[in-house]
């Protein structure tokens, strides 16, 4: 999906680049925070630009925590460790437990954009781990 195609399905818009974890992405990535600091539930939609990925990740909780993705524009992937990479496309909702490890962003072809939804917990935190190298990725 090109670019045009695409910021006419992203309903939610773009956002501005995210710089602050730029960090944990291979390719360039984008923010809309969706909720502000406070509200309960932190709603944001990022956008991956073709080929981006975050790195492999994990969201700790003592109790509860978690995040759920609600795919919205563009195609993208996700993929929990040992397990085969699942195709998302807009509608799909992907339920990431507490303490999976996975990664997730856009097929090479394609624009992507999800909701990503930080379930609420005790302790949360998460812990960004290695990227997902370009055999992985290209092996899709």
């Amino acid at each position: 999906m090109d670019y045009k195609d695409f910021e006419k399905s992203n309903v939610f818009g773009k956002g501005q680049e995210n710089t602050a974890f730029a960090q944990y992405f291979i390719g360039n990535s984008y923010l809309n925070p969706l909720t502000k600091p406070g509200d309960g539930l932190a709603f944001a939609n990022v956008t991956f630009e073709p080929g981006c990925r975050n790195n492999w990740h994990v969201h700790h909780a003592k109790s509860g925590g978690g995040q759920i993705l609600l795919c919205v524009a563009g195609s993208g992937w996700y993929q929990e460790w040992g397990r085969e990479a699942r195709s998302l496309n807009p509608g799909d909702v992907v339920v990431i437990p507490a303490g999976v490890k996975h990664w997730h962003g856009a097929k090479k072809d394609s624009w992507f954009s999800h909701i990503a939804v930080e379930a609420p917990g005790e302790d949360t935190e998460n812990e960004w781990l290695e990227s997902v190298s370009d055999e992985q990725y290209n092996g899709l």
